[in-house]
């Protein structure tokens, strides 16, 4: 069920993140950061199902740490478009934050995951 929502919610975030960045000015930094968020939080949610389907504990292990790095990176795109004042606090606040709690939580699942590969 936990794996359920999370497929559900990195795509929920993926989405909401493309819409953001369509909404960036048609400047060269706008347009760099669209392509960047946009890469980044679709890879979010395509390698989280990819990590769903591993085959082995280690696989599961591999692809979430992507997952992890990927979802970083979005709060990063975030953060940075802040920043260079591209677009308003209240327009990305619930962005930043879900890019955050989401990034903890695949770092809490990849050491769930470490420990019990580690008790085998």
């Amino acid at each position: 069920m936990k794996e359920q929502n999370l497929k559900i919610r990195s795509n929920e975030f993926a989405h909401r993140c493309v819409k953001l960045a369509l909404a960036l000015p048609s400047t060269k930094l706008g347009s760099h950061i669209e392509g960047q968020l946009i890469r980044s939080s679709t890879s979010t949610a395509a390698n989280y199902r990819a990590a769903c389907l591993a085959q082995t504990k280690r696989g599961f292990i591999s692809k979430l740490s992507i997952v992890i790095e990927e979802a970083d990176e979005s709060n990063f795109w975030i953060q940075f478009l802040l920043d260079e004042e591209l677009l308003t606090f209240n327009r990305c606040e619930a962005l930043l934050k879900e890019s955050a709690e989401l990034t903890s939580i695949f770092i809490a699942s990849r050491k769930t995951a470490e420990k019990s590969k580690d008790r085998q």
